[in-house]
This record gives C-alpha cells, sequence and structure tokens, in this order.
C-alpha cells in the first residue's frame, strides 16, 4: 500500500467500507466488488484500491461459496474461471501501463458503465435469450478483464444470468466460487507483473479484513430477514454510483491539470 494507506484513519474508512460490502454481499449475492472498487480507489488510489478489493471479493467469495456449496453449478464456474484468466492478463497489463491518472477515469468509467448497464437490464425485465456456446466463455473473459482492472465483474455476469435464462439461486451459489477465483487471479496476476506499485500492508491488515468479512456476512444474514435483496442491491449501486463518479471526477482533474 502507499504511505497513506498505513495511515489508522485510512485504515479505518477501508475497513469500514468492506464491512458494508460484506453485508451487502450476503444480503444480494453481488455487490462487494461494485461497492468496494471506487470507495477504495478514492481512499488508496487506483491500483491500490482495486487491489484490495480483489483480495477482498477472494475472502468473501470463499466463505460464501462454503454455505452455498450444494447450489454451485461447478460445469458453468470452472468454464467462467478458466476464461476469466486470459481476461486478468490484459487487465493487468493496462494496471501495469497506465498513468494513476488514467487508471482512475478507468475504474470510474467501467463502474459508471457497469451501473448502468445493470440498471437497463432491470429495467427490461427480460433480455433476449442467447444459446451459443460462446456466451458463458465470453462472459468470463470481459469478466476476468473488468475485475482486473476495475474490480468489477458483478454486473458482467448478471447481464450473462440474463441472457442465458440461468436460474437466480444456482447463479448467486455459483458466482462465490466465481468471484473468489477471479480475486485471487487478479492478485496473483498483478503481483507477478509489478502491476500494483505498492507496498506491503502491515501485517494486521489482512487478518483485520478477514474478520471484517466473517462479521460482515454474519451481519449481512441477520438484516437479510429485515432487508429485501433489491433494497440492497439499491444501496449497493447508489454507492458505487457515488464512488464511481468521484474515481471519474478525480482522474478528469488529475488529467486537464497544467
Amino acid at each position: 500500500m502507499t504511505g497513506a494507506a498505513h495511515d489508522p484513519r485510512t485504515l479505518v474508512l477501508v475497513l469500514v467500507a468492506v464491512l458494508v460490502g460484506s453485508v451487502l454481499q450476503r444480503l444480494s449475492g453481488t455487490g462487494m466488488g461494485l461497492v468496494l472498487a471506487p470507495i477504495l480507489t478514492l481512499v488508496l488510489g487506483a491500483a491500490s484500491g482495486v487491489l484490495v478489493a480483489n483480495a477482498t471479493t477472494t475472502v468473501s467469495g470463499f466463505l460464501m461459496m462454503l454455505a452455498l456449496w450444494r447450489a454451485v453449478d461447478w460445469a458453468k464456474a470452472r468454464v467462467i474461471c478458466a476464461c476469466a484468466v486470459p481476461g486478468a492478463i490484459a487487465g493487468g497489463w493496462v494496471v501495469r501501463t497506465a498513468p494513476a491518472a488514467w487508471l482512475l477515469v478507468v475504474v470510474g468509467g467501467v463502474v459508471l458503465l457497469a451501473i448502468g448497464v445493470t440498471v437497463v437490464a432491470g429495467a427490461l425485465g427480460r433480455m433476449p435469450e442467447l444459446r451459443g456456446r460462446w456466451v458463458t466463455p465470453v462472459a468470463g473473459l470481459v469478466g476476468g478483464l473488468f475485475n482486473t482492472t476495475a474490480g468489477v465483474a458483478a454486473p458482467v455476469m448478471v447481464v450473462h444470468s440474463h441472457l442465458t435464462r440461468w436460474d437466480h439461486r444456482s447463479f448467486a451459489a455459483t458466482m462465490q466460487p466465481v468471484f473468489m477465483t477471479m480475486g485471487a487471479v487478479s492478485v496473483t496476476v498483478k503481483l507477478a507483473m509489478g502491476a500494483t506499485g505498492v507496498a506491503l500492508p502491515p501485517w494486521w491488515v489482512v487478518p483485520a479484513v478477514v474478520a471484517t468479512v466473517v462479521v460482515g456476512i454474519a451481519a449481512g444474514g441477520r438484516l437479510a430477514r429485515r432487508v429485501p435483496a433489491s433494497t440492497a442491491r439499491g444501496v449497493a449501486i447508489t454507492l458505487a454510483g457515488l464512488g464511481g463518479l468521484g474515481a471519474l471526477v478525480r482522474g478528469l482533474i488529475a488529467l486537464l491539470s497544467p
């Protein structure tokens, strides 16, 4: 992490963002990366923020996968995860070569685009059905690219589920090992390519993040009885939109400044 990330106030903000993302992830099945990536980008910078978001979705995906194991469609999960690898490699190259200001623009732009696609898909209700064998591999490729560059793969997967008429229960369960794998691959690729440009955080940050995810998922489980999934998705989209807009504006200001 950058020097600023070692500041206690910054670390508290990171853990609060992780807690909120974990709760929303438990309530709606998605939301961790969508909320975390733009917020952490504003707090830590584009490369560091997305890296931490990737690592956190790895943990949350693993924990939720254990609870939803029986409902996972492992055949689809393997295809999506395998095709996400080349997308992650391409995303790692973008993160490594793009200037910090451009990365902010990329993260903000991708998040806002993803939100727009998600909202449109929800408004349409029933999207055209696609049956080709290429649909799932393409979704995995694009998801891997978006996840590595901007920490956002969920909207791509949601659109894929609508296009293929994927049962929601199976989809929500299958996304957990998918998000876990995408997060792990993204972190590995960026570390291997030297695309993070940051120092390691204090040793206690990792267990603190894991503990926060556990607390958030547990809290989300309790809130699930009172808070509809649609409300959780609305909150996630609002927070993500504000964070994405902030990242985009900050990046554009940096690019336009003399």
